[in-house]
């Protein structure tokens, strides 16, 4: 299909160009911000030959394409005048939590430029190599105009973000590039490195390097944006474009030195030594838990909160080890693909998965998450244990990158240094691993699958071995929930609602009372008790999760009944919660019923009733064995 049809049929789907607040796009994914998420078609995208999955995260609706989705975006502004539009005042309905803002407001800052930070990083990476293995050295003049032109976007860092942050803080772009343009001044640069005492008006000025610096500026642009709102309507329409630039920088450029610099600036210290503080309680924990939950992070967008990090370790020690750390993850979702591609019999899904590869291996994860490992469950979790182990490889050698950089095969030389060998190891480490675990746990072919429409009758076991060809199993559960019944692609949680961690079925309760939904064991008993893990008798395994991070409230409004380790019978009390208070705490109380091995059966069949009861029949799985 041709990307202007793409285009056309998107934006038709996301509501149309009037629902469209603001567009912007990643690596592989369109990034909306709409006016009213529910006029989304999101089943119809979803489903949608040229998409391959669609995220609600930090506040944006995401639409993932994949490596061509700057052509579908070029197309979308072409036939639209979204490309002319800033967002408006009402992109925020004030149902974002916290987290969401702050993701949303990082990945917007950073998105546009994004791409260009990951060209020059491979070009610094390049030159480091070129001097390590003396083609070049410092003094030559390639070297040094190779290197303005890689290291010119990191020095000047704080005027690149001044016109993204100007542009989501609704203020003069240009008035926030001078505030920078002075953050970054040679005199007052040169006045701190040659440890010079000023005065402003008699105020002692704390001097700062500025340069590749990430909070102070934000934070005085977002001054700014208030300072501009207050002075411009005050000032006469003769006189206003001159006057406002004046006072904004006559104000903005002394507090910014006085005041705001400093303080981001500390605020960004402190940051790089939480970091640096982990890290060095053990490089190996550290790589583990990034190398592992990295493809999580990006999955929910909760990566952009680390890009800061990683770019005030760069700016304080001139490189950073968290990039090495989570690179091995993204050769994990590559190794994990080849597997599924190797031993999938569906040719789609072959397809798609040897085309991951190559995405992955050049820095594209989000083609394979989406559409080949996350949804097949287990290669997914493979990649994260392979990403895991290769993390730690990374950490133990203490390895690091001196740019910011897309981990992919291209930008591996932007590692060489220290720890380069054992960076090295824990690429293909991390590939073959999470091929090998993939290949042995195996996954659920949709090539080779047969789903049940019905329940199939079950066959009577005889005594002759021959004649018992099939033995229908069914498992009954009862509802653990008084309430309504919700699809579970409702839940405003991609993981929930997109069959990441079982299939199932939603409730939003009205009775804050959960009982068991069947007999069997309490597996699983979280410390903040918003999560119960049941295990029937019958095998089937229970995921109940009251309500969405519900986990941040920890332990407050939830009562437990039952300990870990408990039998219980179908429709015991297991926990209760308050569900005013839960509300009133900003928390929705919706919570999915999931049924974690769902994969071990043919087939589950849920009750027609909307409004069911605690205790009465919810659902029915039939499962096969031969």
């Amino acid at each position: 299909m041709e990307n202007k049809q793409i285009a056309k049929e998107v934006l038709m789907l996301v509501g149309g160009e009037e629902n469209v607040i603001s567009l912007v796009h990643c690596a592989t994914r369109l990034r909306f911000k709409l006016r009213d998420v529910k006029k989304a078609d999101k089943e119809a995208l979803q489903n949608h030959e040229e998409v391959i999955s669609v995220v609600e995260s930090g506040g944006q609706f995401q639409v993932v394409i994949g490596n061509h989705v700057n052509l579908v975006y070029r197309e979308i502004l072409a036939q639209s005048g979204i490309g002319e539009r800033t967002e408006e005042t009402e992109e925020s309905n004030g149902s974002e939590t916290i987290l969401g803002r702050f993701i949303d407001l990082v990945s917007g800052i950073f998105t546009p430029f994004l791409g260009a930070m990951a060209g020059a990083g491979v070009l610094k990476g390049f030159l480091a190599l070129a001097t390590q293995l003396n083609w070049l050295t410092a003094t030559d003049g390639t070297y040094r105009v190779l290197m303005a032109a890689a290291d010119g976007i990191f020095h000047f860092l704080p005027i690149f973000l001044a016109a993204t942050a100007a542009k989501k803080f609704k203020t003069n772009q240009f008035i926030a590039m001078g505030i920078a343009s002075a953050l970054v001044y040679p005199d007052l640069n040169g006045a701190f490195f040659a440890g010079e005492k000023l005065t402003f008006f008699g105020i002692p000025v704390i001097l700062m390097n500025y340069a590749s610096s990430v909070i102070p500026i934000i934070l005085a642009v977002y001054l700014l944006s208030h300072l501009e709102k207050f002075v411009e309507p005050k000032l006469h329409s003769s006189v206003r474009n001159i006057l406002t630039p004046l006072i904004c920088l006559v104000v903005m450029v002394p507090l910014s030195f006085l005041l705001i610099g400093p303080v981001g600036s500390y605020a960004g210290i402190a940051l790089g030594n939480a970091y640096e503080w982990l890290y060095s309680l053990s490089p190996i924990v550290a790589g583990i838990f990034m190398g592992a939950g990295w493809q999580v992070f990006v999955m929910f967008g909760l990566h952009w909160g680390f890009i800061p990090i990683v770019n005030i370790n760069l700016a304080a020690n001139g490189f950073d080890t968290m990039t090495a750390l989570f690179a091995p993850s993204v050769f994990a979702q590559a190794g994990a693909s080849l597997a599924v591609g190797t031993k999938t019999k569906d040719a789609k899904l072959k397809s798609l998965s040897f085309s991951g590869v190559i995405t992955s291996l050049f820095g594209i994860t989000e083609p394979t998450v989406y559409g080949v490992t996350l949804k097949l469950k287990k290669p997914f979790i493979a990649a994260c244990i392979a990403g895991g182990i290769g993390g730690a490889i990374a950490g133990m050698g203490g390895s690091r990158v001196v740019a910011v950089v897309m981990p992919s095969i291209l930008s591996i030389p932007a590692f060489a240094g220290v720890g380069f060998i054992y960076f090295l190891i824990s690429l293909p480490v991390a590939f073959i691993l999470a091929f090998a675990l993939t290949y042995a746990l195996g996954f659920k072919d949709v090539g080779a699958q047969t789903v049940a429409t019905e329940i199939v009758p079950a066959v009577e076991v005889s005594s002759e071995p021959e004649q018992a060809e099939s033995v229908i199993q069914k498992s009954v559960a009862v509802s653990p929930l008084t309430g309504t019944l919700l699809p579970l692609s409702e839940i405003k949680d991609e993981v929930f609602a997109s069959g990441a961690l079982g299939q199932g079925v939603a409730i939003e309760p009205t009775e804050g009372k959960l009982v068991s939904p069947v007999a069997g064991t309490v597996t699983t008993l979280f410390p903040t008790l918003h999560a119960v893990g049941i295990t029937g008798d019958d095998g089937a395994e229970y995921l109940l999760h009251v309500g969405m991070d519900t986990v941040q409230l920890d332990g407050k409004y939830f009562t437990a009944h039952v300990q870990q380790g408990d039998q219980v019978t179908a429709g015991q009390l297991l926990t209760e919660f308050d569900i005013e208070g839960i509300q009133s705490a900003g928390y929705p109380v919706t919570t999915p019923v999931i049924i974690t091995n769902s994969a071990d059966y043919l087939d589950r069949l849920i009750t027609e009733e909307q409004q069911v009861t605690a205790g009465d029949y919810l659902l029915t799985l039939v499962a096969s064995f031969n």
